[in-house]
Formats: structure tokens, C-alpha cells, sequence
């Protein structure tokens, strides 16, 4: 190793105190070796966040960026990925040798890659459950997996104008159903849920005897009361824990410029949630 200067990354959100990313960066870089790297959490917000950002000095390599701020982050930075710009959410910040701040979106590639490692490489139609940050983030990835229309399920005239926009923009071919309508999503051969935890729970009931793909992006609480009966069929479940591994795989990686080890780091964050729920 080159060079054993102290490098730090860390994640910031508001609230903090419950994020996985410290136990799945900090078990990445134990197995690679990394010992003068260091990971911790931040609660910061949107007022806060500009001093933070002052505050960095030459030892940080990168941040990972969790609600709120994953647009208050954007005028910060010196350039963001194409990637991120097709949503206008940043989740990774990598801070260069040569003083650049570049921000990215590793939710999208993580949602694709956590799918694939399923099985899930196309499919022809999709449902989306819910409207915000993380629905749009489902829509670009569908963008690059799914060839036909998403049909995305919402409460209110607001949220599906906005769900519009993004398919205008990503370029899928969105269509609109009312919430109340939600059991007919569970026949789609994949179903992508963006829900706060309790919200999908009266669907359960309505899951079908060989339904497709189910993609919750929760993982706490886990399994959720879907998920539970749709694994309980045979079928494919894709879970909030897939998600956040992958895209802080992909973090690990443009932070340190090594290969993170993807089983390393889910077996810290499922024994994570163990310790959790006891």
C-alpha cells in the first residue's frame, strides 16, 4: 500500500442514527485491509449541510448521503453523473485527489445489479407501489430493464403528475393507477415497493398463487407482512437490504478504487439486523 494516511468517509442524513452504511463500509474496508480508513455517521440536514461541507479538509475520500439531502447536496459540487442528474438525487460524493467534490447515484445501478443477482435481466412490464425519491429511482432503473410500460400506483393527483414527469424524462412509458387499485399491481411479473413501512400490509392478502418479482426496498423492519407472503409462494424477493449492500458496493468501490466484497459486507449488515430485532 502506497500510502497509510488517514482516509475518511462517512455517511450524513437526518436521522442517522439507525443507518446500516457505517457496519457495511466499515466491514468492506476490514476485509480489504484499509485499517487507516475510517467511517462514521453525521446527523446533518439541510442547514447544516453547507458548513459540513466547508469543514472537509484534504483526509476525506468520499460521503455517502441519505434524506434529506440528496438534492440540497447538488449546488455543493462541482459535477454530478449523468446518472444522477436523470433523477436529481446524489447519494455518493467522491472527494478527489485534485480537490473536486463529484456527486452520483448508486441507488439505480444498486436496484439493477440487486435484480440481476436474482435472475431479473428484462422484463416486459412493471408496477411501481408509491410516488417519492426512492420511485424515481425505481423508474430509471426499469428504464434500463424493463421494454414496455410501468404502471405506477399513487394517492393523489400530485404525486402522478410528478411520477409522469419522470417517465417523460427517463423515457418509460408511465401509466397511472389509483391506490385503491393496488391489488392489481401483484400481477405484474415485477412489482417494485417505495412505501414507508405498515403501507403495503393490507395487500398481503392479495398476493397471487405464483406471482413474479417482489423488489420492497425496506429492510427494517424485514421481512415486511408482503414480502413474507409472497416468498411464502416460491416466488422471487428482492429486499431493502439487497439494495442498500449493492449500491454501498458500488460506493466502496469509487471511494477506494478497489473491489468490495459483496459477501462480506451483506453478511455484516443481516448480522446488523439480527442484533437489531433482539
Amino acid at each position: 500500500m502506497a500510502s497509510a494516511e488517514a482516509r475518511r468517509a462517512a455517511v450524513l442524513g437526518s436521522p442517522i442514527a439507525h443507518s446500516l452504511s457505517p457496519v457495511l463500509h466499515r466491514a468492506a474496508y476490514a476485509e480489504l485491509g484499509l485499517d487507516h480508513w475510517s467511517y462514521d455517521r453525521f446527523e446533518v440536514d439541510e442547514a447544516g449541510l453547507p458548513g459540513f461541507m466547508e469543514g472537509l479538509d484534504s483526509s476525506w475520500a468520499g460521503l455517502s448521503l441519505t434524506m434529506p439531502l440528496k438534492r440540497a447536496i447538488i449546488p455543493l459540487l462541482d459535477g454530478i453523473s449523468d446518472t444522477a442528474a436523470s433523477v436529481e438525487a446524489v447519494n455518493t460524493v467522491v472527494l478527489t485527489e485534485d480537490g473536486r467534490r463529484l456527486g452520483d447515484n448508486t441507488d439505480i445501478p444498486g436496484m439493477v445489479a440487486a435484480l440481476r443477482e436474482r435472475g431479473v435481466e428484462k422484463v416486459e412490464t412493471a408496477a411501481v407501489l408509491g410516488a417519492g425519491a426512492t420511485a424515481s429511482s425505481a423508474l430509471a432503473a426499469l428504464a434500463e430493464i424493463c421494454t414496455g410500460p410501468v404502471t405506477a400506483y399513487v394517492r393523489s393527483e400530485v404525486r402522478a403528475d410528478e411520477m409522469r414527469g419522470w417517465g417523460e424524462r427517463l423515457g418509460v412509458n408511465v401509466r397511472i393507477a389509483d391506490w385503491a387499485e393496488a391489488d392489481e399491481a401483484l400481477r405484474a411479473p415485477l412489482v417494485i415497493a417505495t412505501t414507508p413501512a405498515g403501507t403495503t400490509d393490507a395487500l398481503a392478502g392479495a398476493v397471487p398463487s405464483a406471482p413474479g418479482t417482489l423488489f420492497d426496498v425496506l429492510y427494517d423492519p424485514w421481512p415486511t407482512a408482503l414480502a413474507s407472503r409472497w416468498a411464502g409462494t416460491g416466488a422471487s424477493v428482492v429486499g431493502g437490504l439487497d439494495l442498500l449492500v449493492h449500491q454501498a458496493v458500488l460506493q466502496v468501490e469509487q471511494m477506494t478504487g478497489l473491489d468490495a466484497p459483496l459477501a462480506v459486507m451483506r453478511a455484516a449488515g443481516e448480522a446488523a439486523l439480527a442484533a437489531q430485532s433482539h
